[in-house]
């Protein structure tokens, strides 16, 4: 049942960034055919939303099992076949999003039935998100409906790909776009125009210098590596090499380990940026993603009940991050446990095993015996 499940939701092209209506849709039709309370959560986009569903009795503290519904684009070379038909090969099961993350999601919709035919003394809920991968934009708006849908869970169970291993922590992240227009002109006479592309030169040192200082702490060994850091990854400018450039763009990110806010590592470019305006520049800045880091306690009762579920010890910490960050700014506790390896998100031929699938429902059915009593 978990393998026809998956086959549909990978059937779904629910790319970030673009509308999952129709997934949305078929989950929650599939969720109240098996008596689950349901709400379709619209984002303010107007075309994308979240869903939350519960068995069982939402005004007493039960988990949540996390996920998101949207995966990264499917353009790249090397495929094997279309990455939105499930592929069968031995052990494998390739297809977009099969381990980032709609495996994850595959399982806990395969255990609804089960949950739904017990008498469960706390609720289980799905709480399944839009553009995660866009910098979790979706799940903030789920977050703050959380009172309005179920008492304070106990904990909440981000299933991002970590070999069903708890993860307790993993780093914050910022992320912006830069923007610098100048004033166009012929190159022989630079100074009668306004070079937007040198003029974000000087603002993406400040960037390359600032990232160097990163590196000198505070630290976090939990971490690799153990600092928070920041990289210029797109830059774009200019038309012809004999025209004075009147636009640059650049988008750059912070990496930011538990108790440093990510936001705060990007304040010194955007510092350098806005300054290019006293020069007769315009500069503009958007913020793209921003997401707290996780940091929950080995000795939790968390991390502890997943400990007991799971038979691995956690993990400290990874470098990548998820939406478990958004869930304990806002107070509850969370940690990352998933079916699949990171390493094979956002590349060709993503694939997740049928042994990944079967422990993953077997863990989530093995939580739902606790939540009987």
């Amino acid at each position: 049942m978990v393998e026809d499940i998956l086959a549909r939701l990978v059937a779904f092209p629910s790319v970030v960034g673009t509308p999952n209506t129709p997934i949305v849709d078929w989950i929650a039709g599939y969720c109240r055919s098996h008596g689950a309370a349901v709400r379709v959560l619209p984002g303010p986009e107007g075309d994308r939303a979240n869903l939350f569903a519960t068995i069982g009795p939402a005004d007493v503290p039960g988990y949540v099992l996390s996920g998101h519904t949207d995966v990264v684009p499917a353009g790249e070379d090397g495929w094997s076949a279309d990455p939105f038909t499930l592929r069968r090969d031995g052990d494998r099961l390739y297809g977009r999003g099969t381990t980032d993350m709609k495996g994850f999601l595959a399982c806990a919709l395969a255990a609804l039935p089960v949950q739904a035919a017990t008498a469960l003394e706390r609720p289980l809920h799905l709480a399944f998100s839009y553009d995660e991968e866009a910098g979790c934009r979706g799940v903030p708006h789920m977050i703050a409906e959380l009172p309005h849908l179920c008492a304070p869970p106990l904990g909440v169970v981000v299933g991002e790909p970590s070999g069903l291993q708890a993860v307790l922590a993993h780093k914050g992240k910022a992320a912006a776009r830069l923007e610098v227009e100048g004033r166009s002109g012929h190159s022989s006479r630079p100074d009668q125009g306004l070079n937007a592309v040198h003029a974000m030169v000087e603002v993406l040192s400040e960037a390359v210098a600032h990232g160097r200082a990163l590196e000198g702490g505070p630290f976090d060994t939990r971490f690799a590596p153990p600092y928070s850091t920041l990289q210029v990854g797109v830059v774009s400018g200019g038309r012809a090499l004999n025209v004075i450039p009147d636009r640059c763009t650049a988008e750059i990110e912070v990496r930011a380990i538990a108790g440093v806010d990510p936001r705060a590592g990007l304040e010194p470019v955007r510092a350098r940026l806005m300054a290019l305006e006293a020069r007769g520049f315009v500069a503009r800045w958007e913020e793209l993603a921003a997401y707290p880091a996780l940091a929950l306690s080995r000795d939790s009762a968390l991390a502890a009940l997943m400990t007991g579920l799971t038979g691995r010890p956690p993990c400290e910490a990874v470098s990548y991050g998820t939406e478990a960050g958004l869930f304990q700014a806002a107070g509850h506790d969370a940690v990352i446990c998933g079916p699949g390896d990171i390493a094979r998100a956002h590349r060709p031929n993503e694939y997740i095993t049928r042994g990944e699938l079967d422990e993953c429902l077997g863990l989530i059915l093995a939580l739902g015996e606790r939540l009987r009593g």
